[in-house]
Parts: C-alpha cells; sequence; structure tokens
C-alpha cells in the first residue's frame, strides 16, 4: 500500500498552490515596507522599503513554503519541530541573501549582514516575526480548507446514502409493478388452453418473446422513449391475440421525442389497466391511444381508451398498485416536478396522464 509521502511524490510539486500562496505572500510584504516607513521610521522611502521587503520576504517564502510543499505536499501537516527549524533557518538566510540582493538592486551600500549590529539583529527578529505571521495565516487558512473538504466529504457521503436508498427504493417500486402484470397474463393463458389451445400457445409464445424483451430494460434506470413504446407495441400485440378484434391500438410517438430519457415501466400499467378495468369488461371491445408530447417544456404521455369510464357499474375494480407504484416513483425521482393524473374521456373512456420534466436538450416536435 502506498503511504502519503509516495502518493505526494508522484503527484508532482504543485506548482498552483505555490503560486496561489505567492499572492498573499506579496500582500504581505507590502504591509511590512508600510509598517517599517510609517511606523518604525527607519528614514528610507516607502519604494526602498518596499524593494527590500519583497527581497527579504520574497527569499523567506521561497525557502519556507518551496521547502514544504516539495517535502510535505499540498494536504500533509508539517511536522512541529522540522518546520520550527526550517522557519528560523530560512529567516536567517533570506536575511542575509536578501539584504545583499537588495543593495545589488538599489545600488546601495548596505552594512554586512553578518555583521551583530542592533540593526542586523532587529531586521533578523523582524523577519522571524513576519515569517511566524504569514505561517499562522496559512495555518489558519489550511485549517479552514480541511475543515471545508472534510463537510464536502461529509456531505457528498450523506448525499451518497440517500440515492443509493431513494435507488433501492425505486427498484423495489419498479420491481413489484413486473410480477403484477405477469400474474394477470398467466391468468388469461390459463383461461384460453381449456378451450382454445393454439391460441393458448400463441399467447404463451408471444409472453415470451415479450419477457425476453422487457428483461434488460426493466431492470434499467432509465429507458428511451422509443424502447418504451416498442415494449407497448409488443405487449399490445400480444393482448390483441387474447381479444382478437375486440381491441384496437394506436402508438403515436414524435420523431424528436425518440431518444427522450424516462423511467422504465411507467406505460405499461396504464396500458393494463385501460384493457383490464375498460376494454376487457366491454363486450365490443374498443381502441387504446399511446401518445406522447410536449406543452410548454413539459413531457405528455397519454393513455386513452374509450371503454367503460371510471365510474361505470361493470367496471372491475383492481387494487390501484399499479398506479400507486407510478406515482412514488415519479415522486420519487422528479418530486413535485411529474405527476399522474387520471381523467373521463369523451364520448367514453378514461385518459391517463403523465407529465414529466422534459431534457432540456430536446427539441420540442412542430405541431
Amino acid at each position: 500500500m502506498q503511504t502519503t509521502d509516495t502518493v505526494a511524490r508522484k503527484a508532482g510539486f504543485p506548482y498552483r498552490r505555490l503560486l496561489a500562496d505567492a499572492r498573499y505572500a506579496l500582500l504581505l510584504n507590502v504591509l511590512c515596507a508600510v509598517f517599517i516607513t510609517y511606523v518604525l521610521s527607519g528614514g528610507q522611502s516607502f519604494w526602498l522599503n518596499l524593494l527590500a521587503s519583497m527581497c527579504i520576504g520574497g527569499i523567506v517564502f521561497l525557502l519556507i513554503d518551496g521547502i514544504r510543499l516539495a517535502y510535505w505536499g499540498e494536504h500533509r501537516r508539517a511536522p512541529w519541530l522540522p518546520f520550527s527549524i526550517l522557519v528560523i533557518v530560512s529567516a536567517a538566510v533570506a536575511q542575509v541573501a536578501g539584504t545583499m540582493l537588495f543593495g545589488w538592486l538599489a545600488h546601495i551600500d548596505v552594512p554586512a549582514p553578518t555583521a551583530m549590529s542592533p540593526r542586523n539583529i532587529g531586521m533578523t527578529v523582524f523577519t522571524l516575526a513576519a515569517a511566524g505571521a504569514a505561517i499562522l495565516f496559512f495555518a489558519s487558512r489550511e485549517k479552514i480548507n480541511r475543515l471545508q473538504a472534510q463537510a464536502a466529504e461529509e456531505k457528498a457521503r450523506a448525499e451518497s446514502v440517500a440515492r443509493q436508498a431513494m435507488q433501492a427504493q425505486l427498484q423495489l417500486l419498479q420491481a413489484q409493478i413486473e410480477p403484477h402484470m405477469l400474474f394477470n397474463t398467466l391468468a388469461n393463458l390459463q383461461g384460453l388452453i381449456s378451450f382454445d389451445p393454439e391460441r393458448a400457445q400463441l399467447l404463451l409464445d408471444q409472453l415470451i418473446q415479450y419477457l425476453r424483451a422487457t428483461l434488460s430494460s426493466s431492470r434499467a434506470g432509465s429507458t428511451t422513449l422509443e424502447q418504451e413504446f416498442s415494449l407497448m407495441q409488443a405487449y399490445l400485440g400480444l393482448m390483441s391475440i387474447r381479444m382478437g378484434a375486440r381491441l384496437r391500438f394506436t402508438l403515436d410517438l414524435p420523431e424528436a421525442l425518440r431518444h427522450v430519457k424516462v423511467p422504465p415501466m411507467l406505460l405499461q400499467p396504464l396500458v393494463e389497466n385501460a384493457i383490464q378495468h375498460g376494454l376487457e369488461p366491454k363486450i365490443e371491445g374498443g381502441h387504446v391511444h399511446v401518445q406522447a408530447s410536449t406543452d410548454s417544456g413539459v413531457l405528455m404521455l397519454t393513455v386513452s381508451d374509450d371503454g367503460l369510464g371510471l365510474d361505470h357499474p361493470g367496471q372491475t375494480k383492481g387494487t390501484q398498485l399499479g398506479l400507486a407504484n407510478i406515482r412514488e416513483r415519479l415522486r420519487g425521482m422528479h418530486g413535485d416536478a411529474a405527476s399522474l393524473s387520471l381523467a373521463a374521456n369523451h364520448p367514453a373512456g378514461a385518459t391517463a396522464c403523465l407529465t414529466l420534466p422534459l431534457p432540456p436538450t430536446t427539441t420540442s416536435p412542430t405541431p
């Protein structure tokens, strides 16, 4: 297992972090020049003091921050004792090298930096104090950054757990729909076996094909409207074998909406309800119309039939499991932005309407 030092070295030197820290170091150098000029009254002009501050402060910054980033990396806290030694040595070296650089740039004869004069001692102490102030600032900033990073990680972890819990709930609700459809179809198959074995065999063959087609789609997190309508084509074809001429259907999917992503198995419970509770109890059967459309940035999926209607006394009453699961899945994925409504269809039957947010990249079909 790789250690933190090995990972830090492989990551390379963090030049961006050094440049980011340099902005604050330059600001501190300016403040030091202001302090020396107007508080300590060193007798020199502000610009000379600024040049001296830039020379000494720049070197001490490059030594301390450069060595720290090169050896301990950007995300590790340097040990107290080695880092303290680094600060003291860097301040002394920067005082000597910075003073010599200042004299050379300003063409001024400065006292030998190695002389133990009160001025040199005072400037070294001042350099140490400025370096200490900078270290406290950077340490506080890094602590804040670490706390923010930890808070962000905790938030991301909590969101991940919430997403996993929601996904598990949605998969459970989705899985309840599949046996619901299967049991109804097998019950219909059982009824056909006794008086029409040939149609029962054809129904069984179609059922196998339908289940093969839906296996991958029903386990996926999302599907396209084209795939969803293809499944409805297979399902309605399956039902038409049993109902014969009593079932007629139309699928209306505009070309522009074929690749729109939707949750899987949304339409199947609605189509099943239209047949089971609307058309099947009706002697002459009827027509099912499945349509996709858009309205003001909203995707609308409607399943209409001309069956018995919502309140007809001859309509069979179900458990409403499919509709309840659809509402729960929509609420889990889209909140209040998605809904399912049922209304009477004129002159007869019922209409179920699904509304979902339309992806912004989707082009609305031309009327």
